[in-house]
């Protein structure tokens, strides 16, 4: 069978200013990049406390080649589980407060994994409408019942939840959301599940090593227990991965029943020695704390121009509202020296586009200033 649709399928997504293109960046996620062999400043980055260069991290990553080699050679359940996942997995449970957790490949693995494993015909997931794709597809493998809130309406989960008569019901919620830089209602979303005896999960792939007064996350932000703790090794913790942190009895269910997890291969030897390297140096450097004087900074800068910063975190949208407006005013930026990825349908609703921008600790003030005064040139030229 010829693929002859494929060419129309392409051409309808250039007309609606969908297409998408990779751009490539020839050097390391600092605040400073080249890209086409000019220097920009890196503004949309999720290396948000600056640990992929980090001396100790790269360290970490050699000596694990040296003693292991470049690959796992095989899945978890087979030839590639060795001693350095046991130890990340030791170390990311006792960071997240949790009896054990458990690595996946990527982050969308460990969602889809977990989500589609634990619920099943006949159970409720509740999903705000703005939670990341791998939230969505894992709900949709689960074939669970699901019911999309809107926006961390607490009053909407409550409403599901009192009439619902469901064996197992599931709250699922990012932590930070990723493509507005908001945190989710968890404290309330716990005591709620808490009384019509429903499971929590967060997503903490934007908020570990970020919030909290030990960096641990939105539970730890909150000072609440989660029952499936979600997160990334590919964002503040440098390297690549997902996992799952919470029971004994989870952890092992999952080993067993998590198919992305099953059949996958390892993570390579570097990946999870840098991941342990990077948690180390979360708690011991608190490189967090010069990432918050960095928002403060940047945050203040940007109300002084007369944008409205509705973002709690790192993560800073700058509204560009139709498609064609934010690939111009993303273009623009670029050619002014700053690199940062515009973002349009389907990633966010119509109308929604922006231009996504994010703070990393090891932004100078002189990198904010001169991505500032370049912001301040698109916001006229652009109405943003």
């Amino acid at each position: 069978m010829k693929m002859n649709w494929l060419a129309d399928e392409l051409a309808s997504i250039k007309d609606k200013g969908l297409y998408r293109r990779l751009s490539t960046i020839e050097s390391a996620q600092t605040p400073r990049i080249i890209k086409d062999g000019r220097e920009l400043i890196l503004l949309s980055s999720n290396n948000y406390l600056g640990l992929t260069t980090h001396p100790k991290v790269k360290k970490a990553a050699l000596e694990a080649i040296e003693n292991y080699g470049t690959g796992a050679g095989g899945s978890r359940l087979t030839t590639g589980n060795t001693e350095l996942y046991n130890s990340l997995e030791e170390r990311i449970a006792k960071f997240k407060g949790a009896e054990d957790a458990l690595v996946f490949s990527t982050g969308y693995m460990a969602n889809t994994g977990t989500i589609s494993s634990l619920m099943k015909n006949g159970d409720l997931i509740l999903s705000d409408e703005l939670n990341h794709a791998s939230i969505i597809d894992g709900c949709r493998m689960s074939r669970a019942e699901v019911m999309v809130y809107p926006h961390k309406d607490v009053s909407s989960i409550e409403t599901a939840l009192r009439k619902s008569k469901h064996l197992g019901k599931l709250i699922v919620t990012d932590g930070i959301f990723s493509m507005d830089g908001d945190i989710a209602a968890l404290q309330e979303i716990v005591e709620l599940a808490k009384k019509y005896d429903a499971m929590v999960m967060v997503d903490d792939a934007h908020a570990t090593g970020v919030l909290g007064k030990h960096c641990g996350g939105t539970s730890d932000y909150f000072n609440v227990n989660v029952d499936i703790n979600m997160g990334t090794l590919s964002k503040a913790l440098a390297s690549m991965g997902g996992y799952v942190a919470g029971s004994s009895e989870l952890i092992d269910y999952l080993r067993n029943r998590a198919r992305p997890f099953i059949y996958s291969t390892a993570l390579p030897p570097p990946a999870v020695a840098a991941a342990k390297a990077a948690i180390d140096i979360i708690e011991i450097e608190n490189p967090a704390k010069k990432l918050w004087q960095n928002i403060a900074i940047y945050k203040k800068g940007l109300a002084g121009m007369g944008f409205t910063v509705k973002s709690e975190t790192q993560i800073i949208p700058l509204m560009t509202g139709e498609t064609g407006n934010t690939i111009k005013a993303a273009s623009e930026l670029e050619r002014l020296g700053v690199f940062a990825q515009g973002i349009r349908p389907p990633t966010v609703p119509e109308g929604k586009g922006r231009i996504r921008t994010s703070l990393m600790a090891t932004h100078t003030e002189l990198d904010i200033k001169e991505a500032l005064s370049a912001i301040s040139i698109i916001k006229e030229k652009y109405r943003l």
